[in-house]
C-alpha cells in the first residue's frame, strides 16, 4: 500500500512509503532533503517492520532542530499505524 506523508520542520517535502500487508517497509522515496542520506535510510529500512523503524528513528534530531528526517519517518509510520 502506498502512503504519502508531508513532513514538518525539515528540508524534505514529501515521504512516499510502500508498505506490505505484514507491516514491513517495501520502499521509501523522499522528495527534497539530503538525497544521499535519505536514499541510504530508505535502503536500510527496506524489509524492516514498522515498529522496529519507529523504535530506531523516533527522537533523532538534526542540529538544533527538535526533529529530523528520520524522526519524521517515525512520525509518518506512527500516523500510518493509527489510520
Amino acid at each position: 500500500m502506498e502512503y504519502r506523508f508531508k513532513p514538518n520542520g525539515v528540508c524534505s517535502k514529501e515521504m512516499i512509503f510502500n508498505i506490505n500487508e505484514d507491516n514491513t517497509i517495501e520502499s521509501l522515496e523522499v522528495v527534497g532533503g539530503c538525497p544521499g542520506n535519505l536514499k541510504g535510510i530508505g535502503k536500510l529500512i527496506t524489509g524492516m517492520k514498522i515498529d522496529d523503524v519507529i523504535e530506531k528513528l523516533e527522537g533523532v534530531q538534526c542540529g538544533l532542530k527538535s526533529t529530523s528526517c528520520p524522526d519524521q519517518i517515525a512520525k509518518a509510520l506512527k500516523e500510518y499505524k493509527n489510520k
